[in-house]
């Protein structure tokens, strides 16, 4: 998953599979299952580097169970709640693989090389920071964080919430997003200039 970048904030089919055990279907029907949302700001979806896994595109196609809809996108759950810590910087931080920091703020290395190059491209291809993440975390602490995220990344639509990672909503384009799911390369990307998109400039 998030905080837009400052200048540029927003406002399978059924059957069985030959040879394969029984116990590995149930396991991958579990894996790709939708589960319900949590009643308000969840902390266990901010990542140690400062995502906002409840932006992700994999997070919200998942909450809203869009394969059932008829678009193919992988499912995640988030990067805690998978136990991952991070997915982005994990294997690259002993502090993150031993658990001994909850969040990037806590290391001396604040922001790393490792992070400042994850940030610069969520900057540039997402409008989010996840160093300015980190910094209003530790300033304001996860909930307000969380409500702040929650009101710049609503649906002016709907009320629902919109993905970083293309500027669409889940709830409410899911035209746009099979569009989006048929062009290679666009379902990952924002409209240019966030022309077309629901986040309000």
């Amino acid at each position: 998953m998030s905080r837009p970048a400052r200048g540029r904030t927003p406002q399978a089919a059924s059957g069985t599979s030959r040879g394969r055990p029984e116990g590995r279907r149930r396991r991958g029907r579990a894996r790709d299952r939708a589960v319900p949302a949590v009643d308000g700001p969840d902390p266990e979806l901010v990542a140690p580097c400062g995502m906002n896994c409840g932006l992700c595109s994999a997070h919200l196609a998942m909450r809203n169970d869009v394969k059932a809809k008829g678009i193919r996108m992988p499912y995640c759950k988030g990067c805690r709640p998978r136990d991952k810590r991070c997915a982005f910087l994990k294997k690259r931080c002993d502090l993150l693989l031993e658990g001994k920091v909850e969040y990037c703020y806590e290391c001396a290395q604040f922001p790393c090389e490792s992070l400042k190059q994850l940030d610069e491209r969520y900057r540039e291809l997402y409008r989010m920071s996840m160093v300015e993440n980190l910094r209003a975390i530790k300033l304001e602490g996860v909930e307000a964080f969380l409500e702040e995220q929650g009101a710049r990344w609503r649906c002016p639509e709907c009320g629902g919430t919109i993905c970083c990672h293309n500027g669409i909503c889940f709830s409410c384009g899911l035209e746009r997003l099979r569009e989006r799911a048929r062009e290679r390369g666009r379902l990952y990307r924002w409209d240019h200039d966030g022309e077309g998109s629901d986040v309000p400039h």
